[in-house]
């Protein structure tokens, strides 16, 4: 079983400038993923995409490979499925490697562990999903907006139940994304065909998209240690 896993870290970012290697607990943001990839026992193949000498060089020295990305995969409107598309046409074409797995690991979940990418693998293989998606389930009340109120989307406010009584919501966190490379030609996307769901962690769920993020994962960290 060949089990690719693709890290998309393109240079340029608009919440934190060249946020992939943003220094977290003494190391770059690109060693959290790039180093529980490598220690899966599942995946075989560690792959980061970028359009960055310096993401790309320190990629290397963490002994993840480097795909360079076009440019033109790397603005702030590029989607990620054409360039999972423009690694495997790489790795098709120049070393004759065809995954039977891609897993989709986005540098923003530093959080993220190599037990939680091989627990998702398991669970995927063992009630043979398309694909697999990770993230939390909680129990609330939602409310969305509508014009110049809110609504509420998922109970009745004068028959508020308790809330362990509420159905349970499933939150994507973004952190593994896993799909077989069947499933992902057939239908261009990253997650189709029978989809199943990793749980992990509330406090492993958090993203780095602003400073902010970045201060409480900080703080976390340092209690945590």
């Amino acid at each position: 079983m060949k089990v690719l896993s693709i890290i998309p870290a393109r240079g340029g970012s608009k919440g934190i400038k060249l946020k992939n290697l943003v220094i977290l607990n003494r190391k770059p943001l690109l060693y959290y993923t790039v180093t529980a990839s490598l220690n899966s026992k599942i995946i075989n193949k560690t792959v980061v995409s970028t359009d960055n000498k310096t993401i790309a060089k320190t990629a290397v020295k963490l002994g993840a490979e480097v795909i360079v990305r076009p440019k033109k995969l790397a603005t702030d409107t590029a989607k990620l499925e054409p360039v999972i598309e423009h690694v495997l046409k790489y790795l098709k074409q120049n070393q004759k490697y065809n995954p039977d797995i891609i897993v989709i690991l986005q540098n923003t979940s530093p959080l993220r562990t190599t037990k939680h990418i091989d627990e998702s693998l398991i669970l995927m293989k063992k009630e043979n999903y398309d694909s697999i998606l990770s993230g939390f389930s909680i129990h609330t009340f939602l409310w969305k907006q509508a014009k110049n109120t809110i609504i509420p989307v998922d109970y009745d406010p004068n028959q508020r139940p308790n809330r362990q009584k509420m159905n349970e919501q499933l939150f994507e966190n973004g952190a593994i994304f896993a799909t077989k490379i069947d499933s992902f030609f057939k239908s261009k996307s990253r997650i189709s065909g029978k989809i199943g769901f990793y749980t992990m962690p509330l406090e492993n769920s958090y993203n780095i998209d602003s400073y902010d993020d970045l201060k409480l994962i900080r703080r976390f960290l340092k209690t945590k240690n």
